[in-house]
């Protein structure tokens, strides 16, 4: 999608974010088999039915941050069951995965290039690169093809070594700092539900098993944020009246105490939507210096009551002025919080998965009358079984 003559420069009266992922063009990551162009604004809903695909292009960010983040994509692709298994299983052998990543930042517009190939010998995967840049500075792009060593992202030597490291840097900073945050596990023996390392508080971990120490720690140091984050829980859960944050041999437990009697209640006394709630509310109220570039959800509303998925569906839009968030959902409720910019509908044909924007001119006359949410369920809009 880049220009290879010029460089598009930010529009003056829209100050981009900082390492805002502006497109991303996909194909061949499991479900995700044909080309596929995606614009992403600040917030993204994913909508669809089960097993369309939506799982799938928020996993492949999260492959994207293991191998910019951490320099770890091999490992990545063993946790994932092996090379052959991220790639889409339509055909007889293996595909290449290709992707195009577009960034703006303060600095322009950047883009990065990469194929990966199954290398079957030893259950990996090879890695090819270039980088694309366009400072403001500059009237004609400027392309580095990354010569690493095929097996971890270059992109991250070329940042320390190589030249136009403002580029680099931009392109890092937006790719990167992604997290993918799930919070279904609300067994008796999860995380979330035990005791954790009160010192394990600057950010929330993906599963929200920290979610007391990082309370605690908003609580000592930003207390008009937790009590932003305490108020607005009561609103869904009028029975709640304030965490107890009590550090006991240097862990801390998520209990809370009732505005209608003295008890405490303890993690495994706790239903597993107002846990959840507990996560999403705190997660979405955090200051923008507490969360990554690019938040991925999902299915929030798993397990949610109606008024606190609109809740939490404000929320994802006020987070998404400092932040880019993209979330899947199959919560017509959810999709009702959002305008049909922010909506992509996904649906599967013969295993692969097809993701379309909605435009104006299909929307427009139904929305005198019905909500987005109630459009999807009428199936008007696609992303239906």
């Amino acid at each position: 999608m880049m220009n290879q003559e010029t460089c598009p420069q930010p529009a003056p009266d829209q100050p981009p974010l900082k390492g805002h992922i502006e497109y991303i063009e996909i194909e061949g990551f499991r479900s995700l088999a044909q080309r596929q162009c995606i614009e992403l604004p600040a917030l993204t809903l994913l909508v669809g039915a089960n097993g369309a695909g939506k799982s799938n292009f928020l996993r492949f960010f999260e492959m994207l941050s293991w191998m910019l983040k951490t320099q770890k994509l091999q490992e990545f692709v063993l946790h994932q069951g092996g090379g052959t298994d991220l790639f889409f299983a339509g055909g007889t052998t293996p595909q290449q995965i290709r992707a195009e990543l577009g960034v703006r930042s303060a600095t322009g517009r950047h883009a990065y290039l990469f194929a990966l190939a199954p290398v079957l010998a030893d259950n990996s995967v090879s890695l090819q690169e270039e980088a694309y840049c366009c400072n403001l500075d500059a009237d004609t792009p400027l392309w580095h093809a990354l010569r690493g060593n095929g097996r971890e992202a270059d992109l991250v030597m070329a940042n320390r070594e190589g030249e136009n490291r403002t580029c680099i840097r931009s392109l890092l900073q937006g790719l990167r700092e992604s997290r993918l945050y799930q919070f279904h596990d609300t067994s008796p023996t999860a995380a979330l539900r035990r005791g954790w390392d009160e010192t394990d508080n600057a950010r929330l971990r993906s599963d929200g098993a920290n979610l007391a120490p990082l309370l605690w720690n908003l609580l000592n140091n930003d207390f008009p944020c937790y009590k932003e984050i305490v108020e607005r829980i009561r609103r869904v859960l009028p029975v709640f009246d304030d965490f107890v944050l009590e550090p006991q041999f240097g862990k801390l437990s998520l209990r809370w105490k009732s505005r209608f009697s003295d008890k405490t209640f303890v993690p495994h006394l706790t239903s597993d939507g107002s846990l959840r709630l507990f996560c999403l509310v705190s997660l979405l109220s955090l200051p923008p210096e507490l969360l990554p570039e690019l938040l991925l959800l999902d299915e929030p509303e798993l397990g949610l009551h109606p008024y606190a998925i609109e809740l939490v569906g404000a929320l994802m839009t006020m987070a998404s002025n400092h932040t880019q968030i993209i979330a899947a959902t199959q919560s017509s409720t959810l999709a009702n919080q959002v305008s049909w910019e922010n909506l992509v509908m996904v649906d599967q044909s013969e295993g692969a998965s097809q993701l379309r924007h909605l435009q104006e001119q299909e929307v427009a006359r139904w929305l005198e009358n019905f909500r987005l949410g109630e459009l999807w369920e009428m199936n008007l809009l696609g992303g239906n079984p």
